[in-house]
């Protein structure tokens, strides 16, 4: 490995995210790795032409890859076959995976949303006023809507998740760098989601977001566990977002902080890197 390791650096600088830039957070971000590695930054369609010359593919916001679904299948299908090292590499069992682990984590009894795939399985849900329903294969609320039970039967089943609709006191991220809790934010009006403020986890809520990271079973790699307050107090997953979490680092309080989690993901790229 060099001395200076050549990092391709996935992110699209364009997409339009509400009540967020992405490119702010990825030309930062990137800027502060440069001290560690060479990189050159690209759009995610140009990932799999460009990535043979590099000595690892770090996917950041990149976009819901529902957008550009075939284009990420192939993009993968390359790296395993040529052994290009991905970071977050790519056996995640999260959002990477698509959302087959709400259910799996609900049917193992673990707290999150309890979720089904189908109208006939609606009945081992709590009773709710209203059903999220979303596509399997969705991202940033795209597809989202909020149905009665009586209007749940006329779903196909398979593709869809369906949710009791929680009702909750705010939501709040926890985001690790490897198996490191590195910081927390929370949005205390659920009505304005993306306006997000420090939050100082308690002992048992890392312990809530770590059994997450546990079962997640990356050795490398950034992770935010979603989770939302509910009335009675309990924490609940919302998502496990392994494949590119934007990571609000223009909410952390100081220039320290973001300086901070740039040197502990430094840090993980290099084990990464070295485990290769």
């Amino acid at each position: 490995m060099p001395a200076r390791p050549r990092l391709l650096y996935v992110t699209d600088l364009s997409y339009p995210a509400r009540g967020r830039r992405y490119c702010d957070e990825d030309i930062a971000l990137s800027a502060r790795l440069r001290a560690d590695f060479d990189i050159a930054l690209c759009h995610p369609l140009d990932a799999a032409a460009l990535m043979g010359t590099f000595d690892a593919v770090v996917v950041r916001n990149s976009g819901p890859v529902l957008h550009y679904q075939q284009e990420y299948e192939a993009f993968r299908a390359r790296a395993l076959r040529d052994g290009v090292p991905v970071y977050n590499p790519l056996h995640g069992r999260g959002d990477m995976a698509g959302k087959q682990y709400l259910l799996d984590l609900t049917a193992a009894g673990h707290p999150v949303i309890p979720t089904v795939d189908s109208p006939e399985q609606v009945a081992a849900l709590p009773d709710s006023e209203l059903y999220a329903v979303k596509p399997k294969a969705g991202a940033d609320s795209v597809g989202l809507e909020f149905l009665p039970r009586a209007r749940l039967a006329g779903l196909d089943g398979g593709d869809l998740l369906i949710q009791p609709r929680v009702d909750f006191r705010y939501e709040v991220s926890f985001v690790y760098v490897d198996d490191a809790f590195q910081y927390a934010l929370h949005a205390p009006d659920p009505e304005r989601r993306w306006e997000l403020v420090p939050y100082e986890p308690t002992g048992a809520d890392l312990d809530f977001a770590g059994r997450f990271i546990d079962w997640n079973t990356l050795d490398h790699g950034i992770q935010r566990v979603d989770a939302c307050r509910t009335r009675d107090g309990e924490l609940l997953l919302v998502e496990l977002e392994d494949l590119n979490p934007y990571l609000s680092l223009d909410r952390l309080p100081d220039d320290r902080a973001r300086a901070s989690f740039a040197t502990a993901l430094a840090g993980s790229l290099h084990r990464f890197l070295d485990a290769g």
